[in-house]
């Protein structure tokens, strides 16, 4: 025996990933892995390449260099609905609700796809239905349990968030992406969308999250990658990586 500690096993690999568009490099030698049930903010000047790792790992971009792996298996050229079958689920920094559809429905649509049925809306569904009772469910867990008639389009940024990883919960991730939840939300609708994000990595989720919001980072993450030109400048405890010089001239330099 070693003394060694027990690592959690990962659930989300990235190895030296790398992108090229155009022969610009946008991504360069990315190494990061996640364990099964830990929150990770990933932070960084505007251009740092936040949302292009995001979308390298969703499948939206293929890494030119370099492996994803989920749960062990190399998805790095599969599509992104054979990584959401495999778990992994991502919201976007715009809304993509159905606005002039009610709460319930935008959920129930979602699990309908997740069930694998049809796509169609029944203004009023029966209170048996599978798809019905998920979205119920998904919606009392955001905390939208008294909204679920309100029309999507209707709510308030915050509220929209909410609903946005109410949809996402009905398709079951295990791996959750969340672009930039804040953007656009009021600063009265901040804790309460925390508390709904706190809530997924208390169920046992692994969440990675890039935000752009200091405090909401430092209030809810495990660790914190730092992204710079590209490249992964640093990853470790939200204390140690604001202490690091480096990240504060990169990251916190860049934004005064």
């Amino acid at each position: 025996m070693t003394g060694q500690p027990v690592l959690e096993a990962a659930v989300l690999e990235i190895d030296g990933v790398g992108l090229q568009i155009g022969g610009a490099q946008i991504l360069r030698d990315v190494s990061l892995s996640v364990a099964a049930g830990e929150m990770l903010g990933v932070i960084g000047p505007n251009g740092a390449g936040k949302t292009t790792l995001f979308n390298v790992i969703s499948g939206v971009l293929t890494a030119t260099e370099g492996v994803v792996r989920l749960d062990g298996r190399e998805v790095t050229r599969e599509p992104i609905h054979t990584r959401a079958r495999a778990g992994l689920g991502r919201t976007f920094q715009t809304s993509s609700l159905f606005n002039g559809l009610s709460a319930t429905e935008n959920v129930r649509l979602a699990a309908q796809v997740q069930a694998g049925g049809a796509t169609r809306v029944t203004r009023f569904p029966r209170g048996s239905d599978d798809a019905n009772r998920v979205a119920q469910d998904r919606l009392a867990e955001v905390g939208l349990a008294s909204r679920g008639h309100a029309l999507a389009g209707g709510l308030s940024h915050g509220d929209k968030r909410k609903l946005e990883i109410a949809m996402l919960l009905a398709m079951e991730p295990r791996v959750i992406l969340l672009d930039e939840p804040m953007a656009g939300v009021g600063s009265g609708d901040v804790p309460g969308l925390m508390d709904v994000i706190r809530g997924l990595h208390h169920g046992g989720r692994t969440v990675l999250m890039v935000e752009h919001h200091m405090e909401v980072v430092m209030g809810l993450v495990d660790r914190v990658a730092v992204m710079h030109h590209g490249e992964l400048l640093a990853c470790d405890t939200p204390q140690k990586v604001m202490a690091d010089e480096r990240v504060q001239s990169a990251y916190l330099g860049a934004t005064a």
